[in-house]
């Protein structure tokens, strides 16, 4: 039997955050493009944004087919969009310009996922390619990456909008996400928390 879960932020309902979810208005719209394997995963940081933010779109998919409708949308736009990835063309965040009133995608998934998302989705590649160079490690202890420059979606997104729009406080964004870690590691057995510290 299922164990009932908290209707606002769909935690088991004995680990509900609502308690530590403060709201953060942005003018920056964040879309995240979800893989599907990403959406039931019980260390899933995307789940969280909702909760915080106010201006956030999650499309979930792999394929140009998954996306029409959100490309369509993008098509319209006459704002600033930033696509938030790691590779050859892109730029440091650090040196584009603050812009409150931009769209930033964030691809969620494993490298490997994302990288797929990406391959599949030629169009990503027209974009504006954004990265952030981590200037201290990732705290999602939680989930294991072999990259030292790896960021849950969450950090990426939270950190993508701290330079876009410098005056909004992220902190509660991250201060919901830490607890979420927290959350997680007290519920392991000891013995397989401590392969996570």
């Amino acid at each position: 039997m299922a164990r009932p879960r908290c209707s606002q932020c769909q935690f088991p309902a004995s680990h509900c955050l609502c308690h530590q979810v403060v709201s953060i208005e942005t003018k920056t719209q964040l879309v995240v493009l979800q893989h599907p394997s990403e959406v039931n995963h019980a260390k899933n940081s995307v789940r969280l944004l909702p909760l915080c933010l106010d201006n956030v779109r999650i499309e979930v998919g792999e394929t140009q087919d998954d996306f029409t409708e959100l490309k369509t949308w993008l098509l319209q736009q006459t704002r600033p969009i930033y696509l938030l990835y790691p590779s050859e063309d892109s730029q440091d965040i650090s040196q584009a310009d603050s812009h409150q009133d931009a769209i930033l995608l964030v691809i969620d998934g494993t490298w490997r996922k994302a990288h797929k998302i990406l391959m599949l989705n030629p169009w990503l590649l027209e974009l504006t390619q954004l990265s952030i160079e981590p200037i201290q490690p990732s705290n999602y202890k939680i989930r294991k990456s072999k990259r030292s420059d790896s960021l849950s979606s969450l950090e990426a997104a939270a950190l993508g909008i701290n330079v876009l729009e410098p005056e909004v406080n992220i902190s509660p964004l991250l201060d919901l996400f830490d607890a979420m870690i927290e959350q997680q590691l007290a519920a392991m057995p000891k013995n397989v928390r401590q392969r996570y510290q």
